[in-house]
C-alpha cells in the first residue's frame, strides 16, 4: 500500500488554496483597475467631446451658419495615433470632422449605449457620442433651437499598458505575498504538527516492559491531541492489566496444576517403589482417582472461564432461548442444599414472578450457585442467606445477601480476578481455586448483563446481577 503523509497532505491543500487566492485576487484587482481606468477614460473622452462642441460657432454673415474652428482642436491623447471627432448638426449633416476620419463611422450598439470600441489603422479606440449638445457659442438675437451630435475617439493603446502594469505589480506583489504565507504555513503546520511525530516517537517506546506512554508537554497542551492522548493512555492501561492478568494467570494455573500433579505422581511413584497388598493398591487408585478429580476440577473451570470470556468478548455466537432466571435460581438453591445443610445455613428465595432472559440456563445456574457457594461457606453457623429476584423495566435484578464478615475494602476490586481468594488457608480447604467469580462475572457480562459487589467489613455482603429481560431483545 502507498504511504501518505499528513504533513505533505496538509502542505499541498495550504499551497494550492494560497495560490487559487493569490489568482483570484489578482483578477478582481485587475478588474476593478481595469474598470476604473476605463471610467475615468470615458470621463476624459467626455471633456475632449465637449471641447469639440465648445469650437463650434455661428458665423457673422448676414445669413448666420454653424462653423467649426479647427485651428483651436486640442492635441490627441497619443502622438503615435491620432484622435477622431465628428460632429453634426441637428439636421443630421455634417459640421466638421478629423482629418483621419474612417471611412466606416463607429456603430454604437445598445450594448455598451453611447460608448463603443473598435479597431482603426491597427490600434484600438474607444469612443464615446453625446447627443442634443447646445451650440455654446450662442447670440441672443440667433436661433436656440439647434443642437449638435459630438462623436469623439481615442486610442486605448495607453489605458491597456497602464493596466498590464498595474496587473503586473499586483501580481508581484501577491506572489510576494503568496511566498511569504506559504512559508508560514508550512513553518506553522511543521510545528503544529511536531507534537504528534513526538506522541509517536513516545508510542513507539512502548513495549512489555515499559508500558508508560509519557507524552510530552508539547502533546498534553495540544487540545487536539488530548482525546488521542487520553484514549492511549486508557488503552495502555486495559493492555497492560490484561497482560499482567494473563501472566498472573498462567503462573497460578501452573502453580495450581502443579499441586495435584505432583501429588498423583507422589502416589503413583509410591505404589511403585515395592510390592503391595492389593487394599493398598486400591486405596493408592483411589487418592489417584481423587487428585484426578480434583485435577479436573480445575481444567473444566479454566476451560469455562476461557469460553465465557470468548463470549463476552463477542467472538463466538450463540443461539440462545429465553429462559425464566427464577427457574434457575431455585436449581441453584437445591443443587447447594447439602452444603448448606451441612453448615447449619438457610437459604430464602423470593420472587416477584417470572424473569425472562436469553441465556444458557446451565451458566445461569452456575452463577447463581457460585454466588450462593460463597456466601453459605462464609456466612456464620445458623445463619441465612438470601436470594431475591426481581425486575425493573426492561432490566431483571438478582441479589444475593448473607450476614457473613464481609470483604475489606481493599480486596472488594480484586475478588473477580483469576485465582484470587481472599484467604486462601480457606479456600485450599474447601478445594475452591479462586475461579468461581471470575466465571461468573464473565458469564453475566456475556449476557449484557453487570454483577456489582457491596460489602462492608463486618456487615455482611451483597452481589448484584443486573441482566437485560428477554422482551427488551426482542
Amino acid at each position: 500500500m502507498r504511504k501518505t503523509s499528513i504533513q505533505r497532505r496538509l502542505i499541498v491543500v495550504v499551497v494550492v488554496s494560497q495560490l487559487l487566492l493569490a489568482v483570484g485576487l489578482v483578477w478582481v484587482a485587475v478588474y476593478f483597475t481595469r474598470r476604473q481606468l476605463r471610467n475615468a477614460f470615458d470621463t476624459q473622452l467626455r471633456g475632449r467631446a465637449m471641447s469639440i462642441a465648445a469650437l463650434v460657432r455661428y458665423s457673422e454673415d448676414p445669413h448666420p451658419k454653424l462653423i467649426f474652428e479647427d485651428d483651436l482642436v486640442p492635441p490627441p491623447l497619443e502622438t503615435q495615433h491620432p484622435d477622431l471627432y465628428e460632429v453634426l448638426a441637428g439636421d443630421g449633416h455634417v459640421i466638421a470632422r478629423s482629418p483621419d476620419w474612417p471611412a466606416t463611422a463607429p456603430q454604437f450598439t445598445s450594448r455598451y449605449g453611447l460608448r463603443t470600441e473598435f479597431e482603426f489603422d491597427g490600434a484600438r479606440y474607444r469612443a464615446i457620442r453625446l447627443e442634443r449638445v447646445p451650440v455654446l457659442d450662442r447670440e441672443p438675437e440667433l436661433p436656440n433651437d439647434d443642437v449638435l451630435t459630438v462623436t469623439y475617439a481615442a486610442p486605448t493603446d495607453q489605458m491597456t499598458r497602464a493596466v498590464a502594469r498595474a496587473g503586473v505589480y499586483i501580481a508581484l506583489g501577491s506572489a510576494l505575498l503568496l511566498l511569504v504565507t506559504v512559508t508560514l504555513a508550512v513553518w506553522g503546520l511543521r510545528r503544529g504538527l511536531r507534537p504528534l511525530a513526538e506522541l509517536a516517537g513516545s508510542a513507539a517506546l512502548i513495549s512489555t516492559t515499559n508500558w508508560e506512554l509519557n507524552p510530552s508537554e508539547a502533546a498534553l497542551s495540544t487540545s487536539e491531541l488530548a482525546p488521542l492522548t487520553q484514549a492511549m493512555t486508557a488503552m495502555l492501561d486495559g493492555l497492560h492489566r490484561a497482560f499482567t492478568q494473563q501472566r498472573e494467570f498462567l503462573a497460578n494455573a501452573a502453580h495450581e496444576l502443579k499441586t495435584p500433579v505432583a501429588i498423583l505422581k507422589s502416589t503413583l511413584q509410591s505404589l511403585l517403589q515395592r510390592p503391595r497388598a492389593a487394599e493398598e493398591y486400591r486405596a493408592g487408585l483411589e487418592q489417584a482417582l481423587e487428585d484426578m478429580a480434583r485435577l479436573e476440577k480445575l481444567l473444566h473451570s479454566m476451560l469455562r472461564l476461557a469460553r465465557a470470556e470468548q463470549w463476552a468478548a463477542g467472538s463466538t455466537r450463540r443461539d440462545l432461548q429465553t429462559i425464566d432466571a427464577a427457574a434457575t435460581c431455585q436449581a441453584a438453591i437445591e443443587r447447594l442444599a447439602p452444603l448448606a445443610q451441612e453448615r447449619g445455613v438457610t437459604v430464602e428465595f423470593s420472587s416477584n414472578g417470572a424473569l425472562p432472559i436469553r441465556a444458557d440456563g446451565e451458566d445461569l445456574e452456575l452463577v447463581w450457585a457460585n454466588l450462593l457457594e460463597n456466601a453459605i461457606r462464609f456466612s456464620p453457623a445458623d445463619d441465612r442467606v438470601q436470594l431475591r429476584v426481581h425486575s425493573k423495566g426492561a432490566r431483571g435484578y438478582a441479589e444475593v445477601e448473607d450476614n457473613g464478615p464481609g470483604i475489606p475494602k481493599a480486596e472488594l476490586s480484586r475478588i473477580f480476578e483469576r485465582f484470587h481468594r481472599a484467604d486462601s488457608s480457606r479456600a485450599r480447604d474447601t478445594g475452591s481455586y479462586g475461579l468461581g467469580l471470575a466465571i461468573s462475572k464473565a458469564l453475566i457480562e456475556a449476557y449484557g448483563g453487570t454483577i456489582t459487589p457491596e460489602s462492608r467489613s463486618g456487615r455482611g455482603t451483597r452481589m448484584v446481577v443486573e441482566l437485560p429481560l428477554a422482551e427488551a431483545n426482542s
